[in-house]
């Protein structure tokens, strides 16, 4: 098993440099400079101010050695500061905002693991139903409904117009002046909406996934002989079709980690939650190079790291995988 990890950990570092680069030419090539924010609208701003900038920022070097200098303060685990106007270090304005991403993503695949696995489970158990029909119904609306239009309908509905939930930031204004449990309960009051629209996907998805693969489990033979050895149907669907039916799950649980860090730049603009998501959009909005990069590596570091969990956590399940 040592092995094995330390194989799969091995196989991170080039795939980790390889995002990196590409991202890094993809961002520069892209229209606009930081400096073009800063000069365009100053009328007084000169050629030899932009120049200046320019070798500030180390733009007026060719693209790989720009590259290489990152990549030589990234070895120091030194994301550089941000082009911003407070020029304050990438690594501590990730480290603000990297638990609320965090947590809110966590919160959805708890929410798609509590939800999703029962609904697969009665999908699967009683299929061709009304219950069968409803939830297939469902996932057609959860694959084809946009993330940010769910957003927009809920805030409208359940915030504006009930004033059920709040629609922006995960805090109100007199935060500080409540009590203890009163915070924490404004907090899970503001991120009610953002998890839900979070989650509303893979809800759709991974109940129909749980259902397929429940289906294939309860026509195997031991199943069966299970039912024949006269075992309650419950005993025989949560206790041995149920663990093997979730053993092909574990690695859409690592897959659906890009997927929910990627939509937080939606979910987290539209709400005005200070996540990641919401540091990434604003700093693609203002080329602020350092910060896109140090949140794409945060980014494919959680990515890879997800990834690796599920294929730890598939060869626990599976010793042949890690034999191989």
């Amino acid at each position: 098993m040592l092995l094995y990890l330390a194989r799969r950990l091995l196989m991170m570092v080039p795939l980790l440099l390889g995002i990196t680069l590409i991202s890094f030419v993809v961002i520069h090539l892209a229209p606009g400079e930081p400096t073009d924010l800063q000069t365009e609208l100053n009328p007084e701003a000169s050629v030899e101010l932009k120049q200046r900038l320019r070798s500030q920022y180390d733009l007026d070097k060719p693209l790989l050695t720009q590259y290489g200098l990152w990549l030589s303060r990234l070895a120091r685990l030194d994301f550089g500061n941000s082009f911003s106007q407070d020029r304050r270090p990438v690594a501590g304005k990730i480290a603000e905002r990297l638990p609320v991403t965090i947590a809110i993503n966590v919160l959805s695949i708890v929410l798609i693991l509590l939800v999703a696995t029962p609904i697969g489970v009665l999908s699967a158990v009683k299929r061709n139903s009304l219950f069968d029909r409803a939830t297939t119904i469902f996932v057609f609306v959860g694959f084809a409904m946009p993330s940010f239009w769910l957003a927009l309908l809920l805030m409208d509905f359940l915030g504006a117009r009930l004033g059920i939930f709040p629609i922006s930031g995960i805090k109100s204004l007199g935060f500080d002046y409540l009590s203890p449990a009163a915070q924490v309960w404004d907090v899970v009051h503001h991120l009610i909406l953002p998890v839900l629209v979070s989650s509303f996907g893979g809800l759709a998805g991974f109940s129909r996934y749980m259902r397929s693969n429940m289906l294939d489990v309860i026509r195997q033979d031991y199943i069966l002989t299970a039912r024949a050895k006269g075992l309650s149907e419950r005993t025989v669907i949560y206790r041995h079709a149920l663990r093997n039916a979730l053993l092909p799950v574990i690695t859409i649980l690592g897959l659906s980690v890009p997927g929910l860090i990627g939509g937080s730049v939606i979910f987290e603009t539209i709400f005005a939650i200070p996540g990641m998501g919401k540091l990434f959009f604003d700093s693609v909005m203002m080329r602020d190079y350092p910060v896109i990069m140090g949140v794409l590596v945060m980014g494919a570091v959680l990515t890879l790291a997800g990834n690796l969990i599920a294929d730890v956590s598939y060869a626990l399940a599976d010793p042949r995988i890690r034999n191989n």
